[in-house]
């Protein structure tokens, strides 16, 4: 008499799955049962139909099952700045520093609409290249944020940008240091209940929080057991602030006043010293990679993090300043960038491979975003975060070693179907969760507003 079969709500067959645990495991032709939101069996696709019963089936041959991307630093808000400062450099009217020029006085001119229709765009984007889980900077109306993640269907942690200095600074995005605070606390409480969308706590940078804020928050994130998004040794001219204020540089200020911990997330970390290095691993600092953007900026150390096994994920720092969601390129440019800098100039070829810097990017994520029991692998037991990319391109055959073809020859466009949470949220490249429609009329109407409030607050 034969076994009854196990009932499961979605089983995916016939792709080869990839697992980017900790023994690598590569299955060939297949599948995933999962059961609710979590993953319940992996294994040959021969063996699957004997064994559940699903709710749900899609088969998947020629595909590869790998998890989700996790988008360790991303700027929800600004995605509607998309194209616009390149257009500005080609004139040759970009000044630095970009964040203080351009970033804070777009979002000061952002409605709650905007921010949530921002969002949905910017989210839709990521699950469409393969991304499952973000990590929010900090901006503004990040109740918006949450609501357009919820509807969509992605895992995420949204943030609240908080700066309580007055040079400088729009209006509306100063705050008053208690307000902040309080802001802060209500935002984290409001949304810890939530299944995949919950919220960091944000010190947006140095020049623009004063130290009652960032003891303040370092207070709040013990007390809450919530990390704190922050941009940190990201720039010069935040490395010059530091030593001219405090006479050293910005981790160890954070260290001397007792702020630097395991619940800081540094995003950037670009110019960092040996000690900084030090303090970071001592200090389970973990940071954030941007790889298309952080080598304008200095000559990251993320060999070095990697080697110290600092919890370092990779992170687009969203559509502004490099207008691609995509983390498969964000990848590449890793390991491109770190061939330049840590690899050519001393006749090491290559200091690291591209599958190294895709697990990196996964199983490094995961421990950036303190989710690594959950998400960042295939594993039974673990959230089913689960991305299905094509192989059937011109430049992807053949698929001899579905490892390399993921790690060389993918990007985002070869994504099809994504499951996160065990719910299809894409399946044959469309959006099952939400018609962007209505999100797509209303930045028709809005957009010339939104360039015209810009133009003005550059001046």
């Amino acid at each position: 008499m034969s076994e009854e079969k196990q009932a499961v709500s979605l089983l995916i067959t016939g792709a080869d799955v990839v697992c980017f645990d900790d023994r690598d495991t590569l299955v060939r032709d297949g599948a995933i049962a999962v059961d609710g939101d979590s993953i319940v069996w992996i294994g040959a696709a021969s063996d699957a139909a004997e064994k559940f019963a699903a709710t749900e089936t899609i088969r998947a041959p020629g595909m590869i099952a790998m998890p989700g991307f996790i988008d360790c630093h991303v700027h929800t808000a600004q995605q509607f700045l998309h194209g616009k400062l390149p257009s500005i450099r080609r004139k040759g009217e970009l000044r630095s520093p970009m964040w203080q020029r351009y970033l804070i006085p777009f979002e000061s001119g952002l409605e709650p609409e905007d921010v949530y229709c921002s969002g949905v765009a910017a989210y839709a984007a990521m699950i469409r290249s393969g991304t499952t889980c973000f990590l929010e900077a900090g901006g503004p109306f990040p109740d918006e944020m949450g609501r357009a993640a919820d509807e969509i269907g992605i895992r995420g942690r949204i943030a609240m940008s908080t700066m309580d200095t007055v040079d400088d600074l729009p209006p509306q995005s100063r705050m008053d240091t208690q307000d902040a605070l309080r802001r802060s606390e209500e935002l984290v409480l409001r949304w810890k209940d939530h299944p995949r969308v919950n919220t960091w706590l944000s010190l947006r940078q140095l020049m623009v929080n004063t130290e009652a804020l960032r003891l303040g928050m370092h207070e709040m994130s013990h007390a809450l057991d919530t990390p704190i998004h922050t941009h940190l040794a990201e720039g010069t001219y935040e490395v010059d602030f530091a030593i001219k204020q405090w006479s050293m540089r910005s981790a160890e200020y954070l260290e001397r006043i007792g702020c630097l911990d395991h619940y800081v997330h540094g995003a950037h970390s670009v110019l960092l010293s040996l000690n900084e290095l030090d303090l970071y691993a001592e200090r389970d600092v973990s940071a954030c990679h941007c790889a298309l953007n952080n080598y304008t900026m200095g000559t990251p150390r993320l060999l070095e993090m990697m080697r110290r096994g600092i919890r370092v994920g990779l992170g687009t720092d969203g559509a502004a300043t490099r207008a691609s969601l995509d983390m498969f390129q964000v990848m590449h440019g890793a390991v491109l960038g770190q061939q330049a800098v840590a690899g050519t100039p001393y006749h090491v070829d290559p200091p690291v491979t591209h599958e190294q810097m895709l697990k990196q990017a996964l199983r490094g994520g995961a421990r950036a975003a303190r989710l690594e029991h959950a998400v960042g692998s295939l594993e039974v037991g673990k959230k089913a975060d689960i991305v299905l990319v094509a192989t059937d391109d011109y430049d992807q055959f053949p698929n001899y070693d579905p490892v390399i073809t993921l790690a060389e020859s993918a990007v985002g466009r070869d994504v099809r179907t994504v499951v996160i949470d065990g719910r299809v949220v894409l399946k044959d490249g469309e959006l099952l969760t939400l018609d962007l429609g209505p999100m797509r009329e209303r930045v028709g109407r809005q957009y010339q507003t939104l360039m015209s409030r810009f133009d003005r607050a550059i001046g």
